[in-house]
């Protein structure tokens, strides 16, 4: 079996014999070997952590990936496949002894099925590109992560990604119908179905967010909505966290159910408007987007109660969107957070961690306690609705030890999330990146029991070895670690 655990190191000759057998089943010119070809894989959105891959190799049918599988299988050789490298957990992060399988050639819509209101698509199709082509049929795809003009429908399945609108349409993992997969033994397997259920064991959601540990995507079937006759965002602002982290509250418990319920703080909000100039107040402590969709009687009544809503929970200003170009341009603003604060940090890590909404306003206080203790600066960026935060820790590699700081608070984040019962990812995935947390939300047992389901499809490990979850030795040497540092399980509980 693969050791995940082991140090690795580029070997030439074994990269000389892959690349020879490799052009054997896919055309030479896609296979990559050459330090400058190999050099733009390093790494995937998370690029504070960075390996050139051994060998790449870009496949464009089902029957070359069965094949170049085989291959990574008989030489024992571990294969991380890769979408269009968006990701931000160092998912797709290469090994120097590996191979790196690109799917960006599996770019095309194979079909549009109107009547059933679903689409087939390659795993390499761009996530926005299916709502483009679903368009002129009244149709659209409803996940719409903030990356979704980059990022693929492979890496989207991959890391069961979300979007502003995930509230009330859900994650990936539930807008998908059926998954053509390849096993690291190169067969090709369907799981779901054309219809909305399939008898069996759900493994249409086993293998969604299952990182690339457990088979590769080769086509994706997915739901398409009808477009809402109508959409309005309301813009509302207060000049406390805390109140804002409320009024969240408020709307859901008042049965409001919004297509989307953002939420940003200051930093968040003057590097937004700098960059995107979508009109957000940049005096406010935050602001909440709010969009409600459905019939125009239906978006007029609820616009309504939003906006009485958020004024009774202390809002200083509510704007609603005049028409649609507002409304794009307040969601534009939303959509441009991260490469915006890119503009005012040489630097930053985006954490990941979902909680219960009753705690937003208290675990935003106590991120902010915890900058000033890393003397780091944040910024705040989260899906409120479904308690999906994404602190921003703004920080300079190039200034010795920051980047270690940075990763410190990230986890003491992410270790906070749990500690009020929510978990440490939403929509980003485990990757390398929280591996070390997975070992604080889950006991040794359960562990276990994810390592037995991995050795179901992948016996050797070699697919994506490394990431997601953890060795029970690597738990063991974190939790030696915490102690000799003198960390307590959850310090910051204490003060819930």
């Amino acid at each position: 079996m693969y050791d995940a655990d082991t140090e690795f190191s580029p070997n030439p000759v074994l990269r000389d014999r892959l690349a020879s057998r490799f052009r054997q089943v896919t055309d030479p010119a896609f296979v990559l070997t050459q330090p400058e070809e190999l050099k733009p894989y390093e790494c995937d959105g998370l690029s504070a952590y960075r390996h050139v891959p051994l060998i790449v190799v870009l496949p464009a049918t089902i029957e070359e990936v069965q094949a170049i599988l085989r291959i990574c299988r008989d030489a024992e050789v571990p294969v991380i496949a890769r979408g269009a490298g968006t990701g931000l957990s160092g998912g797709a992060l290469p090994r120097a002894d590996g191979v790196l399988l690109s799917l960006a050639r599996f770019n095309k819509i194979l079909d549009v099925d109107l009547a059933n209101c679903r689409a087939r698509v390659q795993p390499g199709v761009r996530n926005l590109a299916i709502s483009e082509a679903a368009k002129p049929f009244g149709l659209y795809y409803a996940p719409d992560p903030s990356s979704q003009i980059a990022c693929s429908i492979g890496g989207n399945v991959a890391e069961n990604a979300g979007g502003v609108h995930c509230l009330k349409y859900g994650l990936t993992v539930h807008n998908l119908l059926a998954l053509k997969v390849v096993t690291i033994d190169g067969e090709l397997i369907t799981i779901g179905g054309g219809g909305l259920d399939a008898p069996g064991y759900d493994l249409l959601a086993l293998m969604t967010g299952s990182e690339g540990m457990l088979g590769v995507v080769v086509e994706v079937t997915v739901k398409l909505l009808p477009i809402p006759e109508r959409a309005q965002v309301a813009l509302a602002a207060f000049d406390d966290i805390e109140k804002a982290g409320q009024a969240v509250a408020d709307v859901i418990a008042a049965g409001i159910v919004p297509a989307g319920l953002e939420m940003m703080d200051n930093p968040a909000i003057r590097a937004a408007e700098a960059f995107a100039h979508a009109g957000y107040p940049t005096d406010a402590a935050a602001i909440l987007l709010c969009e409600v969709d459905g019939s125009n009687a239906e978006v007029s009544e609820d616009i309504q109660r939003v906006r009485e809503l958020l004024l009774a929970s202390g809002a200083t200003e509510v704007r609603t969107a005049a028409n649609d170009a507002e409304r794009a341009l307040f969601w534009a603003g939303r959509k441009a957070a991260f490469p915006a604060v890119g503009r005012i940090s040489p630097d930053y890590y985006c954490m990941d961690g979902t909680i219960p909404r009753k705690h937003l306003a208290k675990v935003l206080k106590e991120i902010g306690r915890m900058a000033d203790e890393y003397g780091l600066g944040v910024a705040n960026v989260f899906h409120a609705g479904d308690g999906n935060l994404h602190p921003l820790i703004l920080f300079d590699a190039n200034k010795p030890g920051e980047l270690e700081k940075a990763e410190e608070y990230g986890g003491r984040i992410l270790e906070l999330s749990v500690a009020v019962g929510g978990t440490i990812t939403g929509e980003h995935g485990v990757g390398l990146e929280k591996v070390n947390q997975m070992c604080v939300q889950f006991p040794p047992e359960t562990l276990q029991t994810f390592h037995a389901v991995k050795a179901v499809f992948d016996p050797e490990g070699l697919l994506n070895p490394g990431k997601a979850i953890p060795t029970l030795n690597r738990c063991a040497e974190f939790g030696a670690m915490r102690v000799h540092a003198g960390a307590l399980p959850f310090p910051e509980l204490e003060r819930f």
